[in-house]
């Protein structure tokens, strides 16, 4: 993926386009009988909070399909699977496990596409399974940081800086990896707030 990460006010019309596209996988996925849900995640889900003009998208499985059988039913949609910008790069084939819940290793495998990366239309779509707590996370984040403004103005101020720190980088990576540690910080709250839900 190109470019360090450049953040950008909330725009008001990403849910909208989230939506679009969120329609359209959804289509695009229902003969293979195995996606749970759909959501628009990631920091431009969460209205007032500035972020990348990518859009997160995640797909929730019952069961990895084969890649052939994935990719050809999300070619229409414009969701094609990328490698990442690095061999390392982070949560392209698994999520690096965090958390409290215990689960089995394979629980962490994923796939990752992409759509327009390098244009106005760019967006990324995780296809996670049912039964991975990245899935659960991604929305307990996002609906944590929706129902506790200080909390996102917090996360706005630590992303602002970690792309100051990282604005020379080749690809947005690091800043990725960066910003681990106000996750690492607010797990167990969000967590447990997502768990009373």
């Amino acid at each position: 993926m190109p470019g360090p990460a450049v953040l950008q006010p909330y725009d008001a019309d990403w849910p909208r386009r989230a939506a679009r596209l969120l329609a359209a996988v959804e289509q695009a996925v229902e003969p293979l009988r195995v996606a749970e849900s759909f959501e628009h995640i990631g920091s431009t889900s969460v209205p007032g909070l500035a972020a990348k003009a990518c859009l997160d998208l995640q797909v929730q499985v019952s069961e990895l399909p084969p890649p052939e059988l994935l990719d050809r039913a999300l070619a229409p949609t414009g969701f094609v699977p990328t490698t990442g910008s690095r061999p390392d790069s982070p949560g392209v084939h698994r999520d690096i496990p965090r958390g409290s819940e215990q689960v089995p290793d394979e629980v962490w495998r994923k796939r990752l596409f992409v759509c327009d990366i390098e244009g106005p239309g760019a967006a990324i779509l995780h296809v996670r399974l049912t039964a991975s707590p990245w899935g659960r996370y991604a929305v307990w984040f996002r609906d944590w940081l929706r129902a506790h403004p200080e909390a996102r103005d917090r996360y706005a101020s630590f992303k602002a800086g970690v792309a100051a720190e990282h604005a020379g980088d080749a690809d947005y990576d690091d800043y990725t990896r960066a910003k681990t540690a106000f996750f690492d910080e607010v797990q167990d709250q969000f967590e447990a707030w997502g768990r009373r839900r």
